[in-house]
């Protein structure tokens, strides 16, 4: 009987791989339109699209960043278009969807990318922090999707939202990021239900700490030359982050199958089930992080980018790989 089940049950295994492996979508030829393209996870999401024939705009707001990311795309034969758009902005948004459906035709696909991080004592975070946050990581996707919605209504499309870890654990010293994933999180999973009916995909990431390079471009706040050497060391240590490529692709699979939701790394998994389980014990636990994390001082209120609260530690072996991702993805 055990063995009959357990046949029964490889079967049907076997038969769910072949389905998703037959119903995957097909990147090549499609439009696919990444926010916050120019750098980071954008740009090594773009290079594997583009290795797929994927037809891609990047949008940023730095017109260099953007076109030293064309340049290296297009000199590899993608089919590539740049434009600056400041995605918190409703109209440059609409401006931007227009002029790709005129450039290059209707939007297939839409990854929204692009972020913004604050590192600090809620108690040093002002009103501005949560403003910058709320308007890049869910008024700007809002406007995005609803700007695209009504081609893809008609034709059907694929959408990623990239929230974090973050979105399902509000973490200490990053407040007012996690409070705007959240927000994202919970725009995405309604919209997935609803637009489901228009063949209108939505999927939502919630990745773990990922080694892209991006911390020199994080805002930090109190003590800032601690607050960002201690999460460029997290972001750069194999035990708590994962690299941008395998996260990509992790990413892009989720989208590629439809999945509801793809969350990576060991400790963005474990954290997540023993929130959903016991969210109490989740956050006193984090209560007890927070002790050892750094306290009010320092700049206060005042903001230091990440390459403005360089130190010794922070330029040391331990945040190496970083270092190197900051080089390889456009982040200098």
């Amino acid at each position: 009987m055990l063995g009959w089940l357990a046949a029964g049950a490889g079967a049907l295994m076997a038969a769910r791989a072949i389905s998703r492996t037959l119903n995957a979508y097909d990147f090549n030829g499609k439009v696919v339109l990444i926010t916050g393209g120019a750098r980071g996870l954008g740009l090594v999401m773009a290079r594997q699209l583009a290795k797929e024939g994927a037809r891609l705009v990047l949008c940023s707001r730095n017109e260099r960043q953007l076109e030293d990311a064309r340049l290296e795309l297009a000199g590899k034969g993608a089919d590539v278009l740049v434009m600056k758009c400041d995605i918190t902005k409703e109209q440059e948004v609409n401006d931007l969807v227009t002029n790709v459906q005129n450039e290059f035709g209707p939007i297939d696909v839409l990854i929204n990318n692009a972020g913004v991080i604050q590192a600090g004592p809620a108690t040093e975070m002002t009103v501005q922090e949560y403003e910058e946050a709320m308007n890049t990581h869910f008024w700007g996707p809002l406007y995005t999707i609803l700007a695209v919605l009504p081609s893809m209504k008609a034709r059907g499309g694929r959408i990623l939202n990239i929230a974090s870890i973050g979105g399902k654990i509000s973490v200490p010293h990053l407040v007012p990021y996690s409070a705007s994933k959240f927000a994202l999180v919970g725009l995405s999973e309604g919209l997935r239900a609803e637009l489901k009916q228009y063949d209108i995909i939505v999927t939502t990431a919630t990745p773990g700490l990922m080694i892209t390079g991006s911390p020199r471009n994080a805002i930090a706040k109190g003590h800032n030359k601690e607050e960002y050497a201690l999460f460029k060391i997290m972001d750069s240590s194999p035990l708590t982050a994962m690299s941008a490529e395998a996260s990509a692709r992790k990413m892009l699979d989720a989208l590629r199958h439809g999945d509801a939701e793809v969350t990576t790394t060991m400790p963005a998994k474990f954290g997540a089930l023993l929130h959903g389980i016991a969210p109490g014990l989740m956050t006193d636990i984090l209560g007890l992080v927070n002790r050892v994390l750094p306290g009010e001082g320092g700049i206060g209120k005042k903001r230091a980018k990440g390459y403005e609260s360089e130190s010794r530690l922070s330029m040391s072996d331990l945040t190496a790989r970083t270092q190197q991702a900051a080089r390889q993805n456009n982040e200098l």
